[in-house]
């Protein structure tokens, strides 16, 4: 007698598995294919044609580096604060017991939470009233706020997965408190912190909405790209660079589920 998860699914549940993958997909492969045609105004479909010069005009275009080279710079930054800070507060939230401890995990997560928009005009206001300049700084400020919060889940998740006993050990060993972090905590919550990193670079990487209120007149890369699609020159050169916001984005997001998906055991809790 076979068990209910080896069941095939019904076929009215298969078609609408279909369906919603289609409707989630089918945009970006229209992305994909755009980036090959031959026509350079309009989006005929069928394309007319389908040609490589596109990635070569890309290749030669400054303006497109000029952005790719913010966007990685800003992307790095922030993620480097949100591991710092995020792991950080992780510690302090999961390992110790203080009054108002879940009062400051809210606030933690609160800025994914609320749109971006109200992120940006608050930050935007910050900045005006404190007469902050903007610069790559500002969009640095602006990413770490919700880069941060993704940090902090994975890591305040997997330090709730490390058993106690397993700190308790290195310290009747004779080892200090840093010793024990790094020889005994962050082997059990690097995969962790590597995931969140990843997420927080992609998170960064195509943030718009945040960019467009503390970036003054700087272009990271997908403003670069909701310029050119206002005013295009050529739009092809748009869709390849398209091509690489999604790979840039989905590699980290890929990696970062494989390092995660066993996360769910807890260390230490075995013999």
């Amino acid at each position: 007698m076979r068990s209910d998860r080896s069941a095939s699914a019904p076929l009215v549940l298969k078609v609408a598995a279909a369906g919603g993958l289609l409707f989630l997909h089918l945009p970006i492969l229209l992305i994909f294919l755009y980036a090959f045609t031959t026509e350079e105004k309009s989006y005929q479909f069928p394309p007319p044609g389908l040609t490589l010069q596109w990635f070569a005009v890309t290749w030669n275009r400054p303006d497109v580096w000029q952005a790719l080279s913010l966007s990685v710079r800003v992307a790095s930054i922030a993620t480097a604060i949100a591991l710092l800070l995020g792991t950080l507060c992780a510690a302090a939230v999961s390992q110790t017991r203080f009054f108002g401890r879940e009062t400051i995990s809210l606030l933690v997560i609160l800025p994914i939470a609320l749109p971006g928009i109200i992120t940006g005009i608050a930050l935007r206001s910050a900045f005006s009233m404190a007469d902050i300049p903007f610069s790559i700084w500002t969009i640095v400020l602006g990413h770490a706020t919700f880069c941060v919060v993704v940090v902090y889940n994975n890591a305040v998740a997997r330090f709730r997965r490390v058993s106690g006993s397993l700190v308790e050990a290195s310290m009747d060993l004779g080892a200090n408190g840093f010793q024990t972090f790094r020889y005994v905590i962050l082997p059990n919550i690097s995969t962790a912190l590597l995931a969140g990193g990843m997420l927080a670079f992609a998170l960064s990487f195509d943030e718009v909405i945040v960019t467009t209120f503390t970036g003054g007149q700087q272009s990271t890369l997908p403003i670069w790209m909701l310029q050119e699609l206002i005013r295009p020159r050529q739009r092809p050169v748009t869709n390849v660079v398209a091509m690489v916001v999604v790979l840039v984005t989905f590699l980290p997001i890929l990696a970062a589920y494989y390092l995660t998906r066993d996360g769910d055991q807890i260390a230490g809790a075995g013999k």
